[in-house]
């Protein structure tokens, strides 16, 4: 039976390839989730004006990974600390967030964001954000697989917005 995981981490290009592939891990699409319009445009959820966040829906098979698994990536791909967006993207639709589809993930959820605000890993507290998952809209096709297509220009960006840099110093990864 599969599952549905959706995250909000910044700029959609660097949260996608971190779960592509991995066991257990059906698709992964760009979109946008949170808004109060329907299907919205990338130039639109760029304004910051809509509500909606750049996130990724991560399908996925619980018998082959757990969503506390799914978490644990998600949290080494952001900073978690920052609430104006992520790295070089500013504005609410570069955010982070959870968005839960039952009780079971929105209490998973909590409880990593709980450890991760008491690990001392960060010495500001947690900002992202729990939330009830609404209408996931799918980015445009050419966000889809962006690191795939442009893996040079995909590969600048990331370390050029500082992303690679906060991975490697907090996580050591990158």
């Amino acid at each position: 039976m599969e599952k549905t995981a959706t995250f909000a981490g910044g700029c959609f290009w660097c949260m996608v390839p971190p779960f592509d592939g991995l066991p257990g891990v059906i698709g992964t699409k760009a979109g946008y989730t949170g808004g109060s319009i329907p299907d919205p445009s990338y130039d639109e959820v760029c304004t910051g004006r809509t509500g909606h966040f750049e996130a990724i829906q991560v399908t996925y098979d619980p018998d082959l990974i757990q969503y506390e698994q799914l978490l644990e990536i998600f949290w080494q791909q952001i900073d978690p600390t920052d609430a104006g967006g992520q790295f070089a993207d500013r504005g609410p639709q570069y955010g982070t967030a959870i968005f839960y589809y039952d009780e079971a993930q929105k209490a998973a959820a909590e409880r990593s964001r709980s450890a991760l605000n008491t690990s001392s890993r960060f010495d500001r507290p947690v900002a992202t954000r729990i939330l009830p998952a609404v209408t996931f809209y799918p980015a445009e096709e050419y966000h889809q697989d962006y690191h795939k297509k442009n893996p040079s220009h995909y590969n600048r960006y990331k370390e050029g917005s500082g992303r690679s840099g906060f991975i490697r110093s907090n996580w050591k990864q990158g």
